[in-house]
């Protein structure tokens, strides 16, 4: 099997750093999105609802700016944005270890800290996902992303096993201080790109802030395949974070797991990830492009399976279904990044992963919320099916659409 290690774009000088950047902050990301869950639950002693509100701060920047940061994407230079963004949230995550070490730590606090580090992420996700295709061309944005998918899952394997262990060791909010190196060298990894971005220019009309950002939502709200893409993605959000809103409940209030014990699960789960990003594109050769991304997002059906760990092995039952969640992941979203940027020009690939960001990840507090609010009232386990029912219904969104007929990546439309 292939694991889609080598490649052309090792030769690219300037993709490497932007790999290097990538790969080092996936790596410190692990500890912090461990470490401020678990001690909201284990130290602040967070209810579902607690947990909700946490989770809805963290992504409620996206539906509030995002399609106004697609525009500033689109008139600014991207590397400068990248840059910025990382040593912003490094910042922002050194008041958790600080705020320890001063003795004023606190659950309100952490709310902040989600909250800023989700508006900086705004800002680098849209121009992030903007810059690749400049870097790289047409030909390499699969192997672009599968090598930046690669990343992610090799720290998701790590990742959650060493946070866990830091977490016991020296407790959740020093293990931060990790995240917060991991932005600095992040940052200055990214300075090293040489490839000069050209100047953005433009007339009148085309300077207009509302009508740029107009187009960027007509471009993907009027599309035949951007539309069912962003309707499929926001709704197995919205699912997935309902269940992920009550699972950190789940497993150290009702399971009585211990923050090593999860981080292992992490690990074991983080396999069916590295494993999507290894078979991403055999799978997709096989089964088609359209089939590929409607399979992914049925198999989020699974998540319906983690109350059976109440029953027996809950160990294996959380393992297993971690397994197969994350496979899901890579193998949805290599192909439907790597379509959204094929067929999008590039003077507006920020305004179109801005509107796609803002309906996509839009769905994530609402899902939060709806997720807080169920798991307080119904009960964490009643969530969970819930949840895993909608998410896995999203598949229909791809399979009752023009998306589902793709064999094949389109052709990239023209610049004009």
């Amino acid at each position: 099997m292939k694991i889609g290690l080598g490649g052309e774009l090792w030769k690219n000088q300037d993709f490497t750093r932007l790999w290097v950047s990538d790969t080092i902050s996936q790596f410190g990301s692990q500890f912090s999105q461990f470490a401020i869950p678990v001690l909201a639950v284990l130290i602040f002693q967070a209810t579902p609802l607690d947990m909700g509100i946490l989770r809805a701060l963290a992504f409620v920047p996206f539906p509030a700016l995002g399609l106004f940061v697609g525009v500033w994407a689109d008139r600014f230079k991207k590397k400068r944005i990248l840059i910025a963004c990382n040593f912003g949230r490094m910042l922002v995550l050194a008041s958790v270890p600080l705020g320890y070490l001063a003795g004023i730590l606190s659950l309100s606090q952490l709310y902040v800290v989600v909250f800023l580090n989700g508006l900086f992420t705004v800002f680098f996700d849209i121009a992030y996902q903007s810059y690749l295709p400049f870097l790289v061309d047409k030909e390499s944005l699969l192997e672009g992303n599968q090598k930046l998918q690669t990343s992610e899952s090799a720290a998701q394997v790590v990742g959650p096993t060493l946070a866990g262990f830091f977490y016991q060791l020296v407790g959740g909010a020093i293990s931060v201080v990790i995240d917060v190196l991991g932005y600095f060298f992040s940052g200055l990894s990214l300075a090293l790109i040489r490839k000069k971005e050209p100047d953005v220019k433009g007339d009148g009309s085309s300077r207009n802030f509302f009508g740029e950002m107009k187009e960027g939502i007509e471009l993907v709200v009027k599309n035949p395949l951007l539309a069912p893409i962003a309707a499929c993605t926001a709704t197995t959000n919205f699912g997935v974070t309902i269940v992920l809103t009550v699972i950190y409940n789940f497993i150290l209030d009702d399971l009585k797991f211990t923050p090593v014990a999860l981080g292992i699960v992490g690990t074991l789960g983080a396999i069916g990830f590295l494993l999507g990003v290894l078979t991403t594109r055999r799978i997709t050769r096989r089964l088609g492009l359209g089939t590929t991304l409607a399979f992914a997002i049925g198999l989020t059906f699974s998540y319906m399976l983690d109350p059976l760990a109440l029953v027996a092995f809950p160990f294996l039952v959380l393992s297993a279904v971690s397994i197969l969640t994350n496979f899901t992941v890579p193998l949805y979203n290599i192909n439907q990044v790597s379509l959204r940027q094929a067929i999008t020009p590039h003077r507006v690939q920020g305004r179109m992963n801005a509107t796609m960001r803002t309906i996509v990840w839009g769905t994530i507090p609402l899902g939060a919320v709806v997720g807080g609010v169920l798991g307080n009232s119904v009960g964490v386990v009643d969530t969970i099916y819930i949840g895993g029912a909608i998410s896995g219904l999203a598949f229909l969104w791809v399979a009752l659409g023009p998306v589902i007929k793709l064999k094949k990546q389109p052709e990239k439309v023209a610049e004009g």
